[in-house]
């Protein structure tokens, strides 16, 4: 058996190229052909930058970790899955040695191995190898592609958490790109009764509010850069009819953002950065956090039970994660599938695993 994999061998250069066939590693393990894998924002800098964030890619690197399966061969020691389940996979594993693990916070573990995070190779291959208890079986209703969503859709799901959204709230989402529209998502699943969602472009906001029904209020900000810091306060507050938020969330990373959503905050109001922007940021509004007494927590990923409320969610019809996939591609043409991605003409980009003697 051959292993083709989607290898990035410099910036804008990638090759599809023979790789060993993954041996399974622990009897605790299982070995998935890979079948749809979701293209990711991260993806897209390693492709145009060699980097992304902190971590740079040193050496040739496979790409990819937003993907779905079939189970082909199992550990020994397996004992929930069977060769031909169709599973999600969790992408990062940590050591299971760690405090962070014993904690409870394994996102946060700093011996992670996290696939497609130099030096780490990723998912976009014929086969990979993952513990059960990163895989979670899909159910009968739930598509590979649908599974493939979970990986972000477990990042809306842990800063709702974060957030202790429930029935009543007010939300705020800056950003409606996938993560800020599955964030808005997710939500709405917990039981916000008002979103409002900022962008600065109106196809997306109308996408949120009139494609995925997950909103109640949307604005375009891209005029307020011409505008004051008072008057972009009273436009917003105005676009949601004069109440303020209960929580906000900042999928953007883009400091006037941070800004503007903790000032739509009310008093004791829960704050989440999901968004990775620059290391520092100038002008945060630390008087507002003062006064108002607002709760601040950062968002790193998923944690444990994220990946299983996400495969609840969907399976239950709580969230519909079908309409963000805009654009397919077969595994030989993953370049066009990061230049949809990077164009901003696509929001959620699919890619077909390479065709093989496991394909059903």
């Amino acid at each position: 058996m051959i292993n083709p994999s989607v290898v990035l061998t410099g910036i804008r250069q990638v090759k599809i190229e023979d790789r060993p066939v993954p041996s399974i590693p622990d009897p605790h393990f299982v070995k998935i052909a890979v079948k749809k894998t979701g293209c990711c924002h991260s993806d897209v800098l390693y492709f145009e930058q060699f980097q992304c964030g902190s971590f740079v890619v040193k050496k040739p690197m496979v790409l990819g970790h937003e993907s779905s399966g079939i189970v082909v061969e199992v550990g020994d020691a397996v004992k929930n899955l069977k060769v031909g389940d169709r599973v999600a996979c969790e992408p990062g594993v940590p050591s299971r040695y760690s405090q962070e693990y014993k904690r409870g916070i394994y996102n946060l573990c700093p011996e992670m191995i996290f696939a497609a995070t130099p030096p780490i190779d990723g998912t976009l291959c014929r086969y990979y190898c993952l513990p059960e208890d990163f895989c979670v079986k899909l159910a009968d209703n739930v598509s590979l592609e649908e599974g493939a969503v979970f990986e972000p859709l477990s990042v809306a799901v842990h800063s709702c958490k974060l957030a202790d959204i429930k029935f009543g709230d007010r939300v705020v989402v800056m950003g409606a790109g996938t993560i800020g529209l599955l964030v808005a998502m997710v939500a709405k699943a917990f039981g916000a009764t008002e979103i409002l969602i900022i962008d600065i472009i109106d196809q997306k906001l109308k996408f949120a509010k009139e494609t995925l029904k997950v909103v109640t209020h949307t604005y375009n900000s891209k005029n307020d850069r011409n505008l004051k810091p008072e008057e972009i306060l009273e436009a917003q507050l105005k676009a949601f009819d004069n109440k303020r938020a209960t929580v906000a969330l900042d999928c953007t990373g883009i400091p006037p953002c941070i800004s503007a959503a903790i000032q739509l905050l009310e008093g004791r109001g829960r704050y989440i950065q999901v968004g990775m922007g620059p290391s520092h940021i100038n002008n945060f509004p630390i008087g507002a956090v003062n006064e108002k007494e607002l709760m601040i927590r950062g968002s790193f990923r998923y944690g444990p039970d994220d990946y299983a409320t996400s495969a609840l969610l969907i399976a239950e019809g709580k969230v519909d994660v079908k309409p963000l996939i805009t654009h397919r591609y077969k595994f030989e043409d993953v370049v066009k599938a990061y230049e949809a991605l990077e164009s901003g003409e696509a929001i959620k980009v699919m890619v077909d695993g390479p065709e093989g003697p496991d394909d059903n």
